[in-house]
């Protein structure tokens, strides 16, 4: 499981070093994909194959899995660190998320995600509000 917020500093090659508490599930290889709010999503390969196997099961006559499946796909890249634990993040995705030097790398249970810095803090500030003043059940069961 991936937890905790991390910054570490995109490179002049356009490499980020993988936190250290991330990169045991990652150092076999993962998959970045465009993420939602602008940001990319990175799975390990092995949960990237899980995910494979539920969108499999997408109907092919329904418009919406169609659009989201070409998106969420054309944009996802099978990636392995280097020895420094350093991975590069393709340029279509540091163009979709924004990225500039300053990152923010969140874990997020099954996923990593990487955000441009401000972005992440303005999602934030939006977000905890919210968070806090939520006073019904938004995933059934949790509490």
């Amino acid at each position: 499981m991936f937890l905790g917020t991390y910054a570490p500093k995109l490179d002049e090659k356009g490499r980020i070093i993988l936190p250290a508490k991330f990169r045991d599930e990652l150092s076999t290889g993962l998959v970045m994909t465009r993420g939602q709010e602008h940001c990319i999503y990175v799975f390990s390969a092995r949960e990237f194959e899980d995910l494979h196997d539920k969108i499999r099961q997408a109907p092919v006559t329904s418009k919406q899995a169609r659009d989201y499946l070409r998106v969420f796909l054309s944009g996802a890249s099978s990636e392995t660190p280097d020895k420094q634990n350093r991975v590069t993040i393709p340029a279509n995705l540091r163009s979709y998320a924004g990225l500039d030097r300053e990152l923010t790398v969140i874990g997020a249970g099954s996923r990593v995600e990487i955000w441009d810095s401000e972005a992440w803090a303005s999602y934030l500030a939006e977000q905890e509000t919210s968070y806090a003043n939520t006073t019904e059940e938004v995933i059934p069961g949790l509490f």
